[in-house]
């Protein structure tokens, strides 16, 4: 059986139900992918699960939750040229990969796209969709789709040797709005994103919300900006980020592991090409707020990853 161009990689922690629907869902796409499972030091009955039912797919058993960098070690144990990424409640239309792959074997400078996400089983378009497409860095001559600097990791494909080169997800980060910097680092090097509605991704969240993620969320968004925003940039957002925390707990919380995490950050500083940052704040002035507190890219709201 001939293997596609596109492996998939998921990352997982204790959501063995779920992980389960996905992979046969994988399974039975006509590309037949490759697939890693990167499992985050789950304690439920996901190993037991993943070689028991799905002796085909491979795992890697992390030994403590790594967070979006599991992600970064299933790539690497994956030497497909392109890699698409699902949680372990999300999929790929049938047909998507191959899409995808197409587009990057015709794009060269092509780093990651953003597919369409199809949300529920009512296939509800999810209002990201709309955010991507209508993004105001338009398009490229040598790329597909339209140029973006945000995407939902679960309903991504990206170019191996980019997403190595751009580093990865940022350890720092974990996860929550982990997709902002990637996108940022991938630009930085050259390497185009963009989003390419006829590549599907289908995802089932859980219902109802999920604990700690909106503070993990505005964490992220403050170190992204201390991490390659101006000075000025992430000045701003510190204020407004301290002003709401003090009457909104989540806010509080944010505020609390940005500032703990802040020398790391400042280490690891690396303010953004010009050009990508202009990109960056045509992106906040989109948004219809001031340029120095917008959100760096108009994304969506939290889609939540592995907890």
């Amino acid at each position: 059986m001939e293997h596609s161009p596109v492996g998939v990689v998921i990352a997982t922690r204790n959501r063995s139900a779920s992980l389960a629907v996905t992979l046969r869902r994988l399974l039975a796409l006509p590309e037949h992918p490759e697939i890693v499972v990167a499992d985050n030091a789950s304690t439920d009955d996901t190993r037991d699960l993943l070689a028991r039912g799905f002796p085909q797919v491979r795992v890697l058993a992390l030994p403590f939750n790594r967070g979006a960098l599991a992600r970064t070690h299933g790539i690497r144990a994956l030497h497909t040229p392109y890699v698409a990424f699902s949680d372990d409640d999300s999929w790929w239309e049938p047909g998507a990969l191959a899409r995808a792959a197409r587009l990057f074997d015709d794009h060269p400078r092509l780093g990651l796209l953003a597919a369409r996400t199809l949300v529920g089983p009512e296939q509800e378009p999810d209002p990201l969709n709309k955010v991507l497409a209508d993004s105001p860095l338009g398009p490229a001559t040598d790329l597909p789709g339209t140029q973006v600097l945000g995407f939902l990791a679960c309903a991504s494909v990206t170019r191996r040797t980019a997403y190595l080169d751009a580093g990865g997800f940022h350890p720092l980060l974990f996860f929550g709005g982990e997709e902002t910097l990637l996108a940022y680092d991938l630009a930085a090097r050259g390497w185009g994103v963009t989003h390419c509605p006829e590549v599907v991704a289908h995802h089932h969240p859980a219902a109802g919300p999920r604990t700690g993620r909106p503070a993990a969320q505005r964490r992220n968004e403050l170190l992204t900006a201390w991490l390659r925003r101006p000075l000025p940039h992430a000045l701003a957002r510190t204020r407004a980020l301290a002003t709401d925390a003090r009457h909104d707990p989540s806010a509080r919380r944010a505020l609390r592991e940005a500032l703990t995490r802040l020398p790391a950050a400042l280490r690891a500083r690396r303010v953004l090409p010009p050009h990508v940052e202009r990109a960056a704040r045509l992106l906040d002035t989109d948004a219809g707020t001031d340029p120095h507190m917008a959100p760096s890219t108009g994304m969506g709201p939290d889609r939540g990853g592995p907890p």
